[in-house]
């Protein structure tokens, strides 16, 4: 019965099996590693963003490329060992997003695969690439420099809610770029003035608790800091802002899309694309040292009026003339 069965089986593999050359063909698509600090349903749109980058330099997945995910579901400490996954794995390039932790994982287990990073910071004083017109090494990628933007946000944060008395600031002190977000955040905060307060927010739960904690605190309004976690909770963050009343400003305009108030930041799904639009000129012959780094430079100032008068707050015209985009 077991050999009976055993025939039955093989018999049905054939059937579905592709013939030998198109195994071949399949062997001899290039390989794409895709790692990420975040989890794949949040950013799926992003990673469609991606593809699309990759459509434009020739490339489809399942026709003349392959795309293999890592996804480290907001744990970082995973980031150095799924690198060497892909690295085993032998793939043609490495994609990093969600954040400098990725790039850094991977360029710390291969200095041969080239490699292409999506995120804020700076990538030449984090040793990423020697410089942003010549990286010079085997990664290149998309970058913005989020530090100027914190007090701008800050500060719009004051125009939509006149007479702050107290920000509370929700920042995920997990991501190894924490102490930069931190020193950019209370640097903004002196120059304007501004007091603030730390909520910190490492997991689901933490989440829950900050805004439980701010019952006793009473801000008069909230800022977001940039991370891939926080972003993967938007909706349960917005839900919560909601509930207590709360104005809160964010950096991606997904948030607002969710019902957030104001957003104020780059656009992630450009980044995205141009890193797809890298990784396919890399496997068409371009090395990544001759890449320039790409400075993001598109800037979108979103708000949601509905949220705004739910809040009862008067965005001030200036301001609705400035958006980029308004949500009746």
């Amino acid at each position: 019965m077991r050999r009976r069965n055993l025939l039955a089986t093989l018999a049905a593999a054939a059937l579905i099996a592709p013939p030998a050359a198109a195994r071949a063909q399949q062997l001899q698509r290039p390989v794409i590693g895709f790692l990420h600090s975040g989890s794949p349903g949040p950013f799926a749109h992003l990673v469609a963003a991606f593809r699309e980058g990759l459509q434009e330099a020739g490339y489809v997945e399942g026709r003349n490329v392959a795309i293999e995910f890592r996804w480290a579901e907001g744990h970082y400490d995973l980031l150095p060992e799924l690198a060497a996954d892909l690295v085993r794995r032998q793939v043609a390039v490495i994609v990093s997003g969600g954040g400098i932790p990725a790039a850094l994982a991977a360029k710390s287990v291969t200095r041969m695969i080239p490699i292409v990073f999506n995120g804020g910071g700076d990538p030449v004083g984090l040793g990423l690439v020697a410089s942003l017109d010549r990286p010079g090494g085997n990664v290149t990628g998309v970058t913005v420099f989020a530090a100027p933007l914190t007090a701008k946000r800050l500060g719009l944060l004051r125009d939509l809610v006149p007479n702050t008395t107290l920000v509370a600031v929700l920042l995920n002190t997990n991501n190894p770029n924490t102490a930069s977000q931190l020193t950019d955040i209370q640097e903004a905060a002196r120059s304007l003035g501004q007091p603030i307060h730390i909520s910190k927010a490492t997991t689901e739960r933490d989440v829950d608790a900050a805004f439980a904690s701010f019952a006793d605190l009473r801000p008069d309004a909230m800022l977001v800091a940039a991370d891939p976690f926080l972003y993967s909770r938007r909706n349960q963050i917005v839900r919560l802002a909601a509930r207590q009343g709360l104005p809160a400003l964010y950096e991606q305009r997904e948030f607002v899309l969710a019902g957030g108030l104001v957003s104020y930041g780059t656009s992630l799904a450009y980044g995205y694309r141009q890193v797809g639009l890298y990784a396919g000129r890399i496997l068409n012959g371009e090395k990544p040292a001759d890449l320039p780094v790409v400075q993001s430079t598109k800037f979108e100032l979103v708000i949601n009026l509905r949220t705004a008068r739910a809040l009862g707050l008067v965005v001030p015209s200036v301001l609705l003339s400035q958006a980029d985009e308004v949500i009746e």
